[in-house]
């Protein structure tokens, strides 16, 4: 058996490959409350793109070895398809997205869809690694690498959530006359007397209180809150049917500190569920801002003590 692996380092380099690479595309996917990918066919899918994506990267290596330049283009060709992979997520999620009574949002959507072309390099990585040391040293090596890789794809499998930036708090809904208020924030003015009722019976809402201004700047962004919103609509259900603009759930800001309002009119009213729903919403990439980094900031700090 030692014989084998030692006399058949190329071919034992692909599988290895191959293998972890797989695996690594298995542990990045997940169907969750948002149903997608959708089973089983788009996970077919994402898996079948996930073994193109392994093969590629672990037949890369003893093709260089080989001094088979050719196989850089095949990578970049990998690369040019998996861009079209984030194109075609984003233009289906933009569809589906239309028929939601409360939507994604197109910031929610580009990060799904970064996130999808994001896995196949993952996946890429992971077996061109356990490839390598499995062919420059030996397939225990290739294993030792596999494992390794897995372990990175665990560590980025999940971004940050609400939680690491952000205080959450239920706040009072109460109706002032025609006004809504969730806490002292200010929501919409509701007409009808129809709806103030209903608002009044099945309303719900927290205030979250951002903890530093990096944070405060990422909840102001439209696409963040529109996240938040469509996560709890989706856990907790909507009360509202299409063509009621009064139901639709809301954010606000309180432009004197920053702190973030939001109202909803769930179908299961659960407070303390809410709440943990709105600390699980992940951050999204394209919505975060350091304004702290910026070099005029940090000499203020500076000059500031």
């Amino acid at each position: 058996m030692l014989a084998y692996l030692e006399t058949n380092k190329h071919l034992v380099g692909v599988l290895l490959g191959i293998l972890f690479g797989v695996i690594s595309r298995l542990l990045l996917l997940k169907t969750d409350y948002r149903q997608y990918p959708t089973y089983p066919h788009g996970r077919i899918i994402h898996i079948s793109l996930g073994v193109i994506a392994a093969a590629l990267g672990s037949v890369a290596v003893p093709a260089l070895f080989d001094k088979d330049y050719t196989a850089i283009t095949f990578l970049t060709l990998a690369a040019s398809q998996f861009r079209d992979v984030r194109k075609m997520e984003r233009e289906t999620l933009t569809k589906i997205d239309s028929l939601e009574l409360v939507s994604r949002g197109s910031t929610y959507i580009e990060g799904i869809a970064m996130v999808f072309e994001g896995r196949n390099y993952l996946v890429i990585m992971s077996s061109l690694m356990t490839s390598l040391f499995a062919v420059l040293l030996n397939a225990w090596f290739g294993i030792a690498a596999g494992l390794l890789m897995l372990l990175v794809v665990v560590k980025l499998k999940s971004g940050k959530t609400i939680s690491h930036i952000a205080e959450v708090e239920p706040g009072e809904v109460r109706v002032d006359g025609p006004d809504l208020y969730v806490s002292d924030i200010y929501i919409m003015n509701i007409g009808l007397k129809a709806n103030q009722e209903i608002i009044a019976s099945h309303g719900l809402g927290y205030i979250i209180t951002p903890k530093n201004p990096n944070s405060k700047v990422t909840l102001s962004n439209l696409g963040q809150r529109q996240a938040i919103m469509y996560d709890l609509a989706t856990i907790l259900g909507v009360y509202r049917d299409d063509g009621e603009p009064a139901l639709i759930p809301m954010a606000k800001l309180d432009m004197n500190d920053g702190r973030l309002a939001v109202f909803l009119l769930p179908q299961d009213k659960d407070v303390s569920k809410g709440r943990e729903v709105v600390l699980r919403v992940p951050i999204l990439e394209s919505a975060v801002r350091m304004p702290t980094e910026a070099p005029v900031n940090q000499k203020g700090a500076k000059q500031h003590g």
